[in-house]
């Protein structure tokens, strides 16, 4: 569709739901290069964040670390995608006791593929940059759920478990 249908602000993008998941290989904060195939038979909960240590971030992270071991019993696997460096990573996740990988993306090719990175509306103003946003990959690999853009980061924890806990 012509992009002018839609108010300014707001851009079409195709749901991933129902589709297979873009592939990755990614470093995570754990020294490891990951892979999406590393997953095969669990169900991963792959969010996209702007950035560590910013209030946002650190409310949705903090969320998820929350929720972590009620997660894993549920055969589900939490892992965070953004541009920061693994340094970066390393301190986010000692300040906050986060339990899960981080995965480093600089050049957002993985979160342009999630749709995760693009043109947004920031503080009034047209910009690009990380879009807020999670996908919960099956175990076969499908993409079975898609919120593009997360709008409350602090309950949006909560959200992904209610999903899977009626899946």
């Amino acid at each position: 569709m012509p992009r002018e249908l839609y108010p300014l602000g707001v851009t079409f993008s195709m749901s991933l739901e129902g589709r297979k998941a873009p592939d990755f290989e990614l470093a995570g904060s754990d020294g490891k290069t990951h892979r999406l195939a590393d997953y095969a038979g669990k169900t991963v909960v792959l969010y996209f964040y702007p950035r560590d240590n910013t209030p946002g971030c650190t409310r949705e992270a903090c969320g998820f670390r929350d929720l972590h071991g009620t997660l894993e019993g549920l055969n589900a696997v939490v892992l965070g995608v953004s541009k920061d460096s693994l340094k970066s990573h390393d301190k986010f996740i000692g300040d906050f006791h986060l339990p899960f990988v981080l995965l480093s993306d600089p050049d957002t090719a993985v979160m342009s593929a999630y749709g995760a990175y693009g043109e947004k509306i920031m503080y009034g103003k047209k910009t690009t940059g990380v879009i807020r946003s999670t996908v919960v990959i099956g175990p076969d690999g499908t993409v079975v759920k898609q919120w593009p853009k997360v709008a409350k980061a602090e309950t949006h924890p909560a959200d992904v478990l209610e999903f899977l806990k009626k899946r």
